[in-house]
């Protein structure tokens, strides 16, 4: 019977089969896609021919095409939907698939051909992307290890397997912490909470068969729980097992594990000529260096931390005022934020929830992205591989543009946050093709579901993403989308955030979920108002987590992470009631793979920009304003990584911001 990863797929627009691939059919598809894979790639660097841009890097552009089909379904698999079996495969495949990458580049005249082009690069004739994709090829193999020979090539080897074995553990470990633990919460134990909050703890309790509802550590549900539930003990309870996720001895604790990665990514970046990690990591982004990155980071901390001591004293007078004579703690802190949110801008987040409808925040997401590019959504009837999954076409003037497929709810199958990937990425050689794009977020489910103001935000920040990755307009696939500096790509991301709080949209897909009504102009007012706030405490938390994870890479890697986070947050004067957004025990940006590490800064890095570019859209004729529009995507949604960041920026923009724009943004400017 044929491999239905390995057959062609002829469905509609090219999708994965999903319906007829069974988790047995990927170790097979998974061996015969890197034999295959390697076997092209020998055969590019053994040609006898003098090596041409054409015949070499276009060469290796037309090699894995199988491997990238069956890669593309696997991984969004084992993150979304895990089962016993894929975390199996994840276990057996990522240090076959760590050494797969090693031996590529470490082919000896694979490199000298890359090089020989590199060396005559002025007399090729390339285009400007062209130029661009031989460069980044180039620095890929340099900073791969692809010059080191003999021992020191092994070594690279074999730290890159141990890396990647590493990375899925600390992965599974977190998943299966969050997946284990749940809190039965009795009828009494519900009392206090909103009808919303009740019905997602409901919803839990079936998804999970227990005998009634139970508070499990998806952050939909734990986050309002901690700011409405009135039983200060239950807050305690979950506040403390969210944060010791990956810290609680045994078999999945992740605090060894972050040693040794740490160890191993100084040994790497050592191997290369680097002073620490975080200089050889921060090299080929926006910042450049760590000492650019502590400089914003240091620039904010202050006035943040100021306002988030300021918000605590006022917390901790409000505390007491109901008889608990305790230090303000960090289970406190978001149960009398929102006792304050209410009383001082006469905002309920139980009232305001059923105005953000996930259809209809769906809707809302899709009709900017109409009215500022063109893009239609037409739902699709499509097998997908879990039933919460739902489908669209994405079309321009009846063109097909995308593929975009949404998996909006929490399970235990999935790992926690929110993300944007691709099946498929935008490119037009050797071929043409469109991209496949995935959001997936955790929402509590409920009929209908209902956001909160920060899950509609998130909903919004990954439709950022995927614009990107479906505007995308490069000729090849490695510079498509987001294939950019990791602190730049949050831009689109965090620049599509602001759509959501202009008026308009909310006032026309913000109703009701019983009668259909508009959100009151009173309350559409309030949420404008109150849109800054609690950003002390939401700075501090961000920023306290990016700094701990410079520091890690700094300098020699610590050999107990734990006490450096410790040193860190006791340097920087933590606010005891704040804990940091991600303890080193559970920040799977930073230890589930190289992608975040040095580089948590990024969010705000780009914030930097995205304040700065809205507001082009101010300055112009409005958020929905053209030229604007067509600049953004000309400039940055469509050029993915073909021109360096600056570079793009400064096309769209003319200047680059300062740090002025964040802390008005954020409502911590002086």
């Amino acid at each position: 019977m044929t491999n239905p990863l390995l057959a062609e797929w002829t469905g509609p627009f090219g999708l994965p089969p999903f319906d007829a691939i069974e988790d047995a059919d990927f170790g097979p598809a998974l061996e015969a896609a890197l034999a295959e894979d390697l076997a092209e790639v020998v055969g590019v660097a053994d040609a006898a021919e003098p090596p041409t841009f054409a015949n070499t890097i276009e060469g290796l552009m037309c090699c894995g095409a199988t491997l990238d089909r069956v890669t593309g379904v696997f991984f969004n698999l084992a993150g979304s939907d895990s089962t016993p079996a894929r975390e199996a495969l994840m276990r057996e495949y990522s240090p076959k698939l760590a050494a797969h990458a090693a031996a590529i580049y470490g082919n000896r005249p694979l490199f000298d051909r890359i090089r020989s082009l590199w060396e005559r690069r002025e007399t090729l004739g390339l285009n400007d992307e062209q130029a661009r994709v031989l460069m980044l090829v180039h620095r890929n193999f340099i900073r791969a290890g692809a010059a080191l020979e003999g021992d020191d090539a092994a070594r690279m080897t074999a730290i890159k397997q141990r890396l990647a074995v590493l990375g899925t553990s600390f992965t599974q470990n977190l998943l299966a912490d969050e997946r284990d633990w749940s809190m039965p919460l009795s009828e009494a134990d519900l009392v206090g909470l909103p009808g919303f909050v009740v019905a997602a703890a409901r919803a839990a309790g079936e998804e999970r068969g227990a005998a009634g509802p139970v508070l499990t550590l998806s952050r939909s549900l734990i986050v309002p729980f901690l700011q409405f539930s009135p039983r200060r003990d239950l807050r305690e309870r979950a506040y403390k097992a969210w944060v010791a996720r990956g810290a609680g001895g045994g078999a999945t604790d992740n605090r060894e594990i972050a040693a040794e990665i740490l160890g191993l990514r100084q040994e790497r970046a050592a191997l290369l000529g680097y002073a620490d990690f975080a200089s050889y990591k921060l090299e080929t982004e926006m910042a450049g260096t760590p000492a650019k990155v502590r400089a914003l980071l240091s620039a904010v901390w202050a006035p943040a931390r100021a306002q988030a001591e300021a918000d605590a004293q006022l917390l901790e007078e409000r505390m007491h005022a109901d008889g608990v004579n305790a230090a303000l703690a960090p289970w406190d802190w978001r149960y009398y934020a929102e006792k304050r949110r209410k009383a001082e801008h006469d905002l309920d987040d139980a009232a305001l929830k059923p105005y953000l409808q996930l259809d209809r925040m769906i809707e809302a997401a899709f009709d900017c992205a109409n009215r500022l590019f063109g893009l239609e959504f037409r739902a699709l009837d499509l097998p997908l591989y879990h039933p919460d999954a739902r489908a669209w076409e994405v079309t321009r003037g009846g063109a097909h543009v995308a593929v975009f497929i949404g998996d909006y709810f929490a399970r235990g199958s999935k790992r926690s946050g929110a993300w944007c990937s691709a099946m498929r990425m935008q490119g037009k050689f050797p071929k043409v093709q469109h991209p496949v794009v995935v959001n997936v977020c955790n929402f509590a489910k409920g009929t209908p579901a209902l956001l909160s103001y920060d899950d509609a935000r998130t909903l919004f920040h990954e439709f950022g993403h995927a614009l990107h990755q479906m505007l995308s307009d490069v000729t090849y696939e490695m510079v498509a989308g987001t294939s950019v500096a990791r602190d730049f790509v949050e831009l689109p991301s965090q620049l599509f955030e602001h759509w959501l709080e202009v008026p308009e949209v909310l006032r026309r897909f913000a109703t009701h979920v019983e009668t259909g009504d508009a959100m009151p102009q009173e309350m559409l007012d309030k949420v404008l108002k109150a849109a800054n706030f609690d950003q002390g405490f939401q700075t501090v938390e961000y920023v306290a987590s990016a700094l701990v994870d410079l520091a890690f890479h700094e300098g020699a890697a610590p050999a107990d992470p734990m006490a450096k986070q410790a040193e860190v947050l006791a340097a920087l004067e933590m606010p005891a009631a704040i804990g940091m957004r991600h303890a080193t025990p559970h920040f799977a940006h930073v230890f589930a793979g190289d992608g975040y590490s040095s580089g948590y800064y990024s969010y705000m890095w780009s914030e930097v920009m995205d304040a700065d570019a809205f507001a082009a859209f101010e300055d112009a004729g409005g958020a929905f304003d053209p030229e604007m529009a067509r600049k953004l995507e000309k400039h940055i949604l469509s050029a993915g990584g073909s021109q360096e960041a600056e570079a793009l920026y400064l096309a769209f923009r003319g200047r680059m911001p300062g740090v002025e724009a964040l802390l008005k943004g954020r409502g911590l400017a002086s």
